[in-house]
């Protein structure tokens, strides 16, 4: 590992992507929250739109008045040269990532760049491990995907939950999701875009596992599982094909004190049986418009990149992931909890995260990793910090 991002570059984090609507808010929390003495700008490829974000957090905090600005496009490799150049973290919200997000990768990969991103894209994160993961490890760059509601709270929830359980037996985990809000059109565009090239996004993780090393004398695995009431969360359990497990299957798979024989299920908790049966019959009806690209683009076209929830809607939401791990005869719930899901917090996630790799004392990581391998303990201390709820629950 011959780590390239050292002091001499003049900025400690560049925010990619801060005038997107997430970029904004991610943005407006560096503001309020970076430490004195924290380099910090803002990139994007308008410099009037850059102006306008940094007059609107110069009233969070006067200092940015002073925010520097780079210019920088996803279509431009020689300006994410240098933007990866001059940072020894960057943060992106530019997405869909398998349309826009390879070049910055394979910039900061080369240039020793931490990197974190936003997504929740199974196909992208694979391509970037089979195209990027070695030049990384060369470099000393840590790329570490799904910094936001994809998958911090499931990542980060079952590593607190292994760290309730016994250690060097086999363990056993279940996530069960719930959430209230509103997404916006890019996070429409983003999972549309991942419905649509499932065949694509097969293909990947078929290459992938062709380039990734086996796990010797330990398995870390994340099955889907089948449609089932829980005793546990007293609700319907539908399996969620998501980002999540898979990240949290690397991060067991990376970690040794998850135990030799280590199994995940994902799942969305439903109160109602209604709600059970309408909500998969509605996402397959989705996912089958988003195979045609016409029916693709009139979707995207009804719910624009750029746009979000307002502020009063953002306030109302919510999410909590209950946790049910078992292993060595001990049985602990766990869950973390906080606002709004898509948003605010995602946008705490992923500063938080950039905080982090650009300011704490972290381990010797490099290549493509998960949030709990990358930064694991100091990350779980800053979200609790920032306000989400990380605690040991009680059984229902």
């Amino acid at each position: 590992m011959n780590r390239q991002n050292g002091p001499d570059r003049p900025y400690d984090i560049v925010l990619f992507g801060a005038t997107g609507f997430v970029g904004a808010l991610t943005a407006e929390y560096l503001a309020a929250h970076a430490p004195e003495g924290c380099r910090w700008a803002v990139a994007g490829r308008s410099r009037a739109r850059l102006e306008q974000l940094r007059e609107r957090l110069t009233a969070v905090d006067p200092a940015c008045a002073d925010l520097p600005l780079v210019v920088a496009d996803a279509a431009d490799p020689d300006s994410l040269r240098a933007l990866a150049e001059s940072t020894r973290v960057v943060a992106t919200t530019v997405g869909p990532y398998v349309w826009y997000g390879e070049p910055l990768v394979a910039a900061c990969a080369e240039a020793g760049t931490d990197y974190a991103d936003l997504t929740g894209e199974p196909e992208f994160v694979d391509s970037v491990y089979v195209r990027h993961d070695a030049r990384a490890r060369e470099t000393g760059a840590r790329l570490v995907h799904a910094c936001g509601f994809d998958s911090v709270p499931h990542d980060l929830g079952v590593y607190y939950t292994v760290r309730q359980l016994p250690q060097d037996v086999p363990l056993r985990v279940d996530g069960f999701v719930r959430a209230g809000g509103i997404f916006s059109g890019g996070t429409f565009a983003s999972a549309l875009t991942a419905m649509g090239r499932q065949r694509q996004a097969a293909r990947m993780a078929r290459e992938r596992r062709l380039h990734e090393p086996r796990l010797m004398g330990r398995r870390a695995r994340a099955p889907l599982g089948a449609p089932r009431f829980s005793r546990e969360t007293g609700a319907w359990a539908l399996p969620l094909p998501t980002l999540d497990p898979r990240i949290v299957a690397r991060s067991a798979a990376g970690l040794k004190r998850y135990g030799p024989d280590f199994q995940y299920r994902h799942y969305a908790s439903v109160k109602t049986l209604p709600m059970a049966l309408g909500g998969p019959v509605a996402l397959g009806a989705l996912a089958a418009l988003a195979q045609a690209g016409p029916a693709r683009e009139w979707l995207m076209k009804r719910y624009e990149p750029g746009r979000g929830p307002s502020a009063e809607q953002r306030e109302r939401s919510w999410f909590r992931v209950r946790f049910v791990g078992e292993g060595g005869g001990r049985r602990v719930f766990t869950e973390v909890s906080g606002g709004d899901p898509g948003y605010g917090e995602t946008a705490k996630m992923l500063a938080e995260s950039a905080l982090c790799l650009a300011l704490d004392e972290l381990p010797a990581t490099a290549g493509q990793v998960t949030t709990a391998v990358a930064m694991g303990d100091a990350l779980l201390a800053r979200l609790r910090a920032a306000g989400i709820v990380f605690r040991v629950a009680d059984a229902r």
